[in-house]
Formats: structure tokens, C-alpha cells, sequence
């Protein structure tokens, strides 16, 4: 079965591909970059920092650092 690569469209082979979904090790790392970079984001709703902390304590978030 023949896939387009997602980064640069070339047309490879599903089976047997190491490199899958893309069509090489370039394109994967191309990829990961741009998930790095924040270049793709996952959709979702903003939310505010400070409310972030009443729900997951940040260790050290006080400028302190917890034992």
C-alpha cells in the first residue's frame, strides 16, 4: 500500500517502512522539529497560569525549593 509522506507528500510503501508514516528519517526529524518549535499545537482552550497552579502545585513555584 502506497501513503503520502505527511511532511513532504512522496508517495511510500506502508509495509516494511521504518521511517513510517514518513518516507525517511529526514521528514520524521523535520516533523519533530516543528512540534519542538510549537510550530503544530494541539486544539484547545487557553487557560490561565495562575489557575493552572491552584490545580497542579508547581515544586519551587513560590521562588522556595520543597523537599
Amino acid at each position: 500500500m502506497q501513503v503520502p509522506c505527511p511532511k513532504c507528500r512522496k508517495s511510500v510503501d506502508w509495509q516494511g517502512n521504518p521511517h513510517r508514516p514518513f518516507c525517511s528519517e529526514r521528514c520524521r526529524q523535520l516533523d519533530l522539529g516543528s512540534w519542538a518549535d510549537e510550530s503544530y499545537r494541539v486544539a484547545g482552550e487557553s487557560v490561565d497560569p495562575e489557575a493552572l497552579e491552584k490545580i497542579i502545585p508547581f515544586p519551587g513555584a513560590d521562588g522556595l525549593a520543597k523537599d
